[in-house]
């Protein structure tokens, strides 16, 4: 069998695959041997049709089978052997076209190549990772919203200033429909607090939206719309009232510290502040992470530059999918993936340049640490190892938590990757400021 790579336009080959009749021969002969002995047609015994008409009927089905089955393993060995980077699988050239009466054929196959580029951190200069401000402010607001959070509720008739409500907003027209828990002082439009104060449980207030909070983004909070619909959304909705609670602050005593923190870790407002601040403080540390993350690969993907083989993978989309996409269709799909495609392989390729591996041992590791979060979060603060390991293999056990712990795995590589690389900008800012920042608001 002779096997040839034959260049096309960049980014794709021709892969021609010559087989001769005594490379199959021998097999087709075997299996039509194995149809004759167990055959059963009407007018001979079984095992007794002649080869002729075995032949006939079965030899050409057989040798298709048997030709198609020694090209597929034949080519997989020489794309592993010529260790050729390949872009979704080879397609087959003019299926329809091959003469299979022929003794000798020809198959050939279309492949994708990936692309050889490198990956340049160096404009990564003009980033900007952010910190939260947790200022004074912040913390005395927290403070407030604990004590209300953590505050002894009533009953009550009317609506007060201190009133804290359930409330269904609605407006059918918007798809606006969702029930919460709101206090007075969340709404910034001081005629919306006047015209709440009074009512009763079952009466409806009419709310408009623009200008209702002071951060538009609470908006997708409350009334549980789309980011895509916050900014500039100036509709009606009705706020039924379910009902009214009367609050009294939680006292600021040992009690409430040893309840909300653990006994004798926290004995003032002022160490509550550390607490909360240290507690904020990495909270707001992930999110910052996080955002700065993406920031990084939509930079990467912006900056790396390389071709791809758009009209193989187009067709290869087309072919392969389930769905059975026209051209046209792939072609979609292909714009709607390309940027995932991109950041796949430039991620590939950071682990390749920078020799980052994933071993068991890694795995093995952040599993660990997960399930000993999981079993604080539930009491068990100190399981012991055997406890530990136990639980993680046999979570391991399962191909598709494996799958998924290492992506996580290396998304924490190259979380560390970025630290290492990148020297961005640092600032400080407000924690609306940084969801502003999020949504591509700054």
């Amino acid at each position: 069998m002779e096997i040839t790579r034959i260049p096309q336009e960049a980014l794709t080959e021709t892969i021609k695959i010559d087989v001769q009749a005594s490379e199959y021969n021998g097999q087709v002969k075997k299996r039509l041997n194995e149809t004759a002995a167990v055959a059963a047609i009407k007018g001979f015994r079984k095992g007794k049709v002649p080869r002729a008409i075995i032949d006939k009927m079965y030899g050409k089905s057989i040798k298709v089978e048997e030709v198609v089955k020694l090209v597929d393993q034949e080519l997989n060995r020489f794309l592993q052997k010529e260790q050729i980077n390949m872009l979704g699988n080879p397609i087959m050239r003019n299926p329809s076209s091959i003469n299979w009466d022929s003794e000798d054929l020809t198959f050939e196959y279309e492949i994708g190549l990936a692309p050889e580029f490198t990956v340049d951190f160096s404009g990564t200069s003009n980033l900007t990772k952010y910190t939260i401000k947790l200022d004074d402010a912040f913390l005395n607001e927290q403070v407030a919203r604990i004590r209300k959070q953590f505050g002894e509720r009533t009953p009550a008739e009317t609506v007060a200033n201190d009133s804290e409500l359930r409330v269904t907003f609605s407006n059918e027209e918007a798809g606006i429909s969702n029930q919460t828990n709101i206090s007075l002082d969340a709404f910034a439009n001081a005629e919306v607090v006047s015209s709440f104060i009074g009512k009763k449980v079952g009466d409806v207030v009419a709310v408009p939206t623009k200008g209702l909070f002071d951060d538009d983004h609470k908006l997708m909070d409350f009334l549980k719309v789309s980011h895509d619909q916050v900014h500039g959304l100036d509709v009606v909705v009705d706020a039924t009232i379910e009902s009214i609670s009367a609050i009294t602050d939680a006292t600021l005593d040992q009690e409430f510290f040893d309840r909300l923190f653990g006994a004798d870790q926290v004995h003032d407002v002022e160490e509550m502040k550390v607490k909360i601040k240290e507690d904020a403080a990495q909270q707001y540390a992930r999110q910052t992470e996080s955002q700065y993350v993406n920031d990084v690969t939509k930079f990467l993907i912006e900056n790396t530059k390389f071709d791809l083989p758009e009209a193989f993978l187009i067709k290869w989309l087309a072919q392969s999918n389930d769905r059975n996409l026209s051209l046209e269709e792939a072609a979609e799909e292909y714009k709607r993936s390309e940027n995932g495609l991109r950041y796949q392989l430039i991620e590939g390729k950071m682990l390749s340049q920078n020799n980052i591996q994933v071993t068991f041992d890694d795995v093995k590791d952040f599993a660990s640490a997960i399930i000993r979060q999981q079993m604080a979060q539930f009491g068990n603060a100190n399981p012991t190892d055997e406890e530990v390991n136990g639980i993680v293999m046999r979570i391991l056990s399962n191909q598709d938590e494996v799958r998924r712990v290492s992506e996580q795995v290396v998304a924490q590589k190259i979380s560390a990757l970025f630290a290492e690389k990148t020297t961005p900008k640092q600032q400080e800012i407000s924690y609306e400021d940084f969801i502003k920042v999020m949504y591509g608001e700054n």
